[in-house]
C-alpha cells in the first residue's frame, strides 16, 4: 500500500509539471546603490528606491532577466548616504570593494551623483542613474555613467518660451518680459538657472532678480519681497522638495502676484496636499506624466504604470506618482535590456550594451549620447489646475490649455 501511495504521488507531481517547465530557480544579479533615505533629499530618495524596487518585482514577476539559457532576478544592496556627498562617495567605495558590486544604480540628486561618478569611473563600474540631471555630469568624459532622464538645463526653459508666447498674444515683444530666478546653490539648480537665463537672453529678456535660496531652503521671504518690488512677469524657483514647499507657502503668505510661476519638484513636495488652492496655476516641470503616450512590453502604458504603482504603494494612492519613481524604474529596465542584449555578466560587455541602448519605454525614449545623457526624451510642463496636474507644454504634449495670468 505504501509503494502504491508513493507511485500515485509521483504521478500527480509529474502531472503538475507542464512541458518545458524549468525547475531551476533564477540566479541573482546584485546591484548597488547609495541613496538618500535621511537628510534633505530623503523624500525623493525614497521615491527613487520605490521605483527601483517596483521595477525589480515587475521583472521578477515577468520571468526575470533572460540570457545564456538562464534567468536572473535583480537584488540591490542599499546604503543611506544621508544626503551628504562625501558619505555617498565612501559608500560607493564600500559597495565596490567590500560588497563586490559590479553594477550600480544611481543616488538621488545631481550633487550625490557628482560625488559618486568619479568612484564608479575609477573602478570601471557601469552606473545607470535616474536622478542626477546636471549637465555638468556629462562634460567630464565619463564612460561608465548613463542617465535616463533629461538634463537639468531643459527643466524650466520651456517656461521662458511660454512667457514669450503669452507676451506676443498680449501684443508685446518677448524682450519686454522680466524674469526672476531663485535657485538652490547646488549643481542641479544652478544648471536650471543657466538654462533659463540662456533662453531668456535669446529672447532679449531681462533678469530683474537672480538670487540663491538660503542654505536651509526654509525661508525665501527676502527674495519674494524683492520680487514684489520689481514685478517680474515670470518667477522661476528650483530648490528640490523643500524649496518647492517653501516657495508655494510663502508666495501665498506674502500675496506675491506674478503672472507665471514655475517650480521644480511640485509632486515630491506634495504642494497640492499641503497648500491646497495656494498651489493652483503653478507650473511644474516633470520628466514624465501618466497622460503621455509612452508604452513598452513590460510596464505597458504610462497610465498602466501609474495605476500599478498606486496599487503597490499606498502612499501614492491619493496623490501623483512622482516622476522620480518612474525614472528610477526606467533605469532598472535599461539594465534588464542591456544584460539581455549583452548576453553576459561581464561588466565591460555590459557597458558597451548600455551605451548602445535604443529603447522605447513607458517613461519615454531612452538613447544615450557619447557623453551618457539621454537624448531621446523631452521635458514637459504641467500646471496645477483645481488641484490636478495637467500637461500644458510643449504644445505637442499638452492635454490642457494653460491658465494665464496666474494672479
Amino acid at each position: 500500500m505504501r509503494r502504491v501511495k508513493l507511485s500515485l504521488l509521483g504521478v500527480v507531481a509529474g502531472a503538475m509539471l507542464l512541458p518545458g517547465t524549468v525547475l531551476a530557480a533564477c540566479e541573482t544579479i546584485t546591484l548597488g546603490s547609495a541613496i538618500s533615505l535621511t537628510g534633505k533629499y530623503a523624500t525623493n530618495g525614497m521615491h527613487a528606491k520605490n521605483g527601483y524596487e517596483f521595477a525589480i518585482q515587475k521583472i521578477k514577476d515577468a520571468g526575470g532577466v533572460k540570457f545564456g539559457g538562464k534567468c536572473y532576478n535583480f537584488n540591490v544592496i542599499y546604503y543611506d548616504d544621508e544626503s551628504k556627498g562625501d558619505r555617498a562617495a565612501t559608500l560607493a567605495e564600500r559597495l565596490i570593494n567590500q560588497d563586490k558590486v559590479q553594477y550600480m544604480l544611481g543616488p538621488y540628486s545631481s550633487g550625490m551623483t557628482k560625488a559618486i561618478a568619479p568612484v564608479t569611473e575609477k573602478y570601471q563600474i557601469p552606473m545607470i542613474e535616474a536622478e542626477g540631471a546636471s549637465r555638468s555630469l556629462f562634460n567630464k568624459g565619463y564612460k561608465y555613467l548613463f542617465a535616463v532622464l533629461s538634463t537639468s538645463e531643459q527643466y524650466l526653459a520651456s517656461a521662458i518660451t511660454l512667457a514669450a508666447e503669452k507676451a506676443k498674444e498680449s501684443g508685446k515683444e518677448p524682450s519686454s518680459v522680466k524674469v526672476a530666478v531663485a535657485v538652490e546653490n547646488d549643481p542641479f539648480s544652478l544648471d536650471i538657472r543657466a538654462g533659463v537665463l540662456e533662453d531668456a537672453a535669446r529672447y532679449g529678456m531681462k533678469a530683474v532678480v537672480d538670487e540663491k535660496l538660503p542654505r536651509d531652503l526654509s525661508d525665501m521671504s527676502a527674495i519674494l519681497t524683492k520680487v514684489k518690488l520689481l514685478k517680474p512677469d515670470v518667477l522661476i524657483v528650483s530648490g528640490h522638495s523643500k524649496g518647492a514647499a517653501t516657495a508655494v507657502r510663502q508666495i501665498d503668505e506674502q500675496n506675491v502676484k506674478v503672472p507665471m510661476v514655475a517650480v521644480t519638484h511640485c509632486e515630491a513636495a506634495d504642494v497640492t496636499g499641503k497648500f491646497g488652492a495656494a498651489a493652483n496655476d503653478i507650473l511644474c516641470s516633470t520628466q514624465w506624466a501618466e497622460t503621455l503616450t509612452y508604452e513598452d512590453p513590460l510596464f505597458g502604458t504610462a497610465a498602466n504604470f501609474n495605476t500599478e504603482v498606486k496599487a503597490a504603494y499606498s502612499d501614492y494612492a491619493n496623490k501623483k506618482v512622482p516622476y522620480q519613481l518612474a525614472q528610477a524604474s526606467a533605469a532598472v529596465y535599461v539594465f534588464k535590456d542591456a544584460f539581455e542584449r549583452a548576453g553576459s555578466l561581464d561588466k565591460e560587455v555590459l557597458r558597451d550594451a548600455i551605451a548602445a541602448t535604443d529603447l522605447e519605454t513607458f517613461y519615454g525614449g531612452i538613447k544615450f549620447s557619447e557623453a551618457g545623457n539621454n537624448i531621446a526624451k523631452p521635458m514637459v510642463l504641467r500646471q496645477i489646475q483645481d488641484g490636478k496636474y495637467n500637461v500644458v507644454a510643449p504644445s505637442a504634449f499638452a492635454s490642457h490649455p494653460i491658465n494665464w495670468p496666474r494672479n
